[in-house]
């Protein structure tokens, strides 16, 4: 893996979707309601993600000159116990006429402070690397917002925060702990604030307190 981490076969039924990555450097509370506590409710954000992701989605295979394009092509990493769907997997033609791999996500905002968007597309590519034997130098996203692609190098860096993060979330999710909310600006864009409800919740573990603690006081 290149990133000095040594890697762990985990059973079919501990695997981490590739979504929890980015979920849980997004925010740990987050990654919990989702992949925890199993909450979810459609909102103008899931909207808006899940209409773009159905129209990358549409056309299973696509071939431009010289550019082969996958969509929705599943992914694994056996060894890193991850798994998922890739957007978009563009093979580039190379000169010896083999085709090489370039992941594409897709996201409906904006380009984020932190790594969490980078972390899950560095995820899908190690993923492809397992399963080609291969090495995959860089990738890009597309953001909605910008209607622009940005390219992502996979550093060593970038694989050794990836490969940290995948053991982080494996034993967060195994923990199976709720963190309180903390409420910050980045909470408004934030597809389950509806859910989270990181102002009313100081004081309450999960989403289920605080439904059951509202309702004995009806």
């Amino acid at each position: 893996m290149g990133a000095g981490i040594e890697p762990t076969m985990y059973a079919e039924e501990d695997f981490l979707q590739l979504s929890a990555l980015q979920h849980f450097v997004f925010c740990q509370r987050q990654c919990a309601l989702l992949h925890i506590e199993q909450i979810w409710s459609e909102n103008i954000f899931t909207a808006e993600g899940r209409i773009m992701h159905d129209k990358v989605h549409e056309e299973q295979f696509e071939s431009r000159p010289g550019i082969r394009i996958e969509r929705a092509m599943p992914l694994r990493s056996v060894s890193l116990g991850i798994n998922g769907k890739a957007d978009v997997i563009e093979f580039h033609k190379q000169r010896d006429g083999s085709w090489f791999p370039f992941p594409v996500e897709y996201k409906r905002g904006k380009p984020k402070q932190d790594n969490c968007d980078k972390v899950q597309l560095c995820a899908q590519a190690i993923c492809l690397e397992e399963m080609m034997k291969t090495r995959i130098p860089s990738g890009s996203i597309y953001y909605g917002k910008t209607k622009h692609r940005f390219d992502v190098e996979f550093s060593e860096e970038l694989r050794r925060e990836t490969l940290e993060t995948v053991e982080k979330v494996h034993e967060f999710l195994k923990k199976g702990i709720t963190p309180k909310p903390e409420y910050s600006k980045q909470c408004e864009s934030c597809s389950v604030i509806s859910s989270c409800l990181p102002k009313a919740m100081y004081h309450h573990q999960t989403v289920r307190d605080y439904i059951q603690s509202m309702s004995e006081q009806l």
